[in-house]
């Protein structure tokens, strides 16, 4: 009966107390806070850096996926796991709408503001494929509108939850052949491939994809889709990418995590991080070193694991500061907690887009917002078909409307910037991308607050 007056549970409420009492926050216990902030974005920028990428270059490999397909499907899916941990623990432990609202409430963020991250930090122009990019929105569009449909009466039934896991299966089986799709759909629209294919080749000598590059061909991407050939950078990976095709032997290993760079600035972070360095290096096999290159499905797992973790603590603290700073906690959701849960997909993005892999950041941007629609069927079918089979899961559909107009405007408006921008993500694209996301984000404030609208929201014993 609360949610239906507009009341929404505290933030703080589905994570433990903190370690100072709120006075102690206000005389100064916030600056721990926001130290800690600071160093679990810096704790996710290692786990990334020295261990979930690589070994997502290996698994790409392996698999001969290309780089849109790694992207939108185990990059995806290990750069959210955070918020398939928040599913879960909506339907199953805290039985709210935590799930829903974290899912649903950073959407928007994922889209425009980490497409701005890309735009804005990275150093060098990334170029972009139509057909990974379409393929991923229209299959976003379509989870949207199913999850739309499925709250739009408050209920969730295990029909409904099948659904976007078999939406989801679609998607993968369509990964599947993504080759043979992209193959047919070049020669069925040739008139513009075959004008963005001499764009890519007029560019390609200005922009040598430095680090993870591609083999170059008469029809870029239509031949580099077929061989994975992503993630061989001539510092870092070739040696090992070369040996996974058996075209020679490391001859060095890689240098360990505990070489001290020379830079100083480095010199300083590498000091201050060494904790965390340790730490990781004694859970996590390192896969980029020989003894450890076949463990790299290991690597894989525990490093999305350390994410999960690190991110729930950076969201913890977030929430905490912001009530002690005394935030609404309608902004809270929009703004901070947002851009927390979404740590991991920002970093990895900035990361690939950094190094010339426009598709693959694309790609884990909106492919992690479908896997996220599949992070809510999950805990959804395995509650209503295995362990409460007598009803429905009640849900809150408070501002339904307006989040599925901001979505899909904002699906639709990535897929025409990038096209207007042509197909190449820039710094340009970056600051069109952070205006409009400041814009959607101060009308869903306004609206949360009841500026705009119908509908007030109020923190439940307020």
């Amino acid at each position: 009966s609360e949610n239906r007056t507009g009341c929404i549970l505290s933030a703080s409420s589905e994570f433990p107390e903190g370690f100072f009492t709120p006075q102690e926050r206000k005389d100064g216990g916030i600056v721990i806070y926001f130290l800690i902030i600071l160093y679990m974005f810096l704790a996710v920028s290692i786990v990334c850096d020295d261990y979930f990428l690589p070994s997502l270059e290996i698994i790409s490999e392996c698999l001969g996926l290309s780089q849109d397909v790694a992207g939108a499907t185990f990059m995806a899916a290990g750069s959210s796991a955070p918020e398939l941990v928040t599913a879960f623990l909506g339907v199953f432990v805290t039985k709210g709408d935590i799930g829903v609202s974290t899912i649903l409430g950073s959407a928007v963020y994922n889209l425009l503001g980490i497409s701005a991250a890309c735009g804005l930090f990275s150093s060098m122009v990334s170029r972009l494929s139509c057909w990974p990019l379409f393929r991923d929105c229209l299959a976003y569009t379509i989870s949207v509108a199913a999850v739309l449909a499925m709250i739009s009466d408050n209920r969730i039934y295990w029909y409904e939850s099948a659904s976007l896991l078999l939406i989801y299966g679609c998607y993968i089986l369509v990964l599947c052949f993504d080759i043979k799709i992209n193959q047919y759909l070049m020669k069925k629209f040739s008139p513009c491939c075959t004008c963005f294919t001499k764009a890519m080749e007029e560019n390609a000598e200005q922009q040598p994809l430095v680090g993870w590059r591609e083999e170059s061909g008469p029809l870029i991407r239509q031949q580099s889709r077929t061989d994975s050939g992503i993630f061989q950078d001539e510092l870092d990976y070739s040696q090992l990418s070369k040996s996974m095709h058996g075209l020679d032997e490391i001859s060095e290993d890689h240098p360990s995590v505990f070489t001290v760079p020379e830079a100083d600035m480095k010199r300083i972070l590498w000091v201050l991080s060494l904790p965390i360095i340790t730490l990781l290096y004694l859970t996590i096999p390192d896969c980029r070193r020989q003894f450890w290159r076949n463990w790299f499905m290991v690597t894989f797992l525990i490093s999305a694991a350390w994410i999960s973790a690190i991110t729930y603590v950076l969201v913890w603290m977030i929430t905490i500061a912001g009530e002690t700073l005394g935030i609404p906690e309608s902004v809270m959701g929009l703004t901070l907690l947002a851009a927390g849960t979404s740590v991991p997909d920002t970093v990895a993005s900035v990361l690939v887009a950094r190094k010339g892999n426009g598709d693959m950041a694309m790609s884990n941007i909106v492919g992690s917002n479908v896997f996220d629609m599949l992070c809510l069927g999950i805990p959804w079918f395995i509650k209503t078909a295995f362990i409460n089979t007598s009803g429905p899961i009640e849900v809150n559909s408070g501002g339904l409307t307006y989040t599925a107009i901001s979505l899909i405007c904002s699906v639709v408006f990535i897929f025409l910037a990038v096209h207007l921008n042509g197909w190449k993500i820039d710094k340009k694209l970056g600051a069109i991308c952070l205006v409009l996301y400041l814009v959607f984000t101060i009308l869903s404030i306004l609206y949360e607050l009841g500026i705009i609208g119908n509908n007030p929201t109020r923190v439940c014993g307020n």
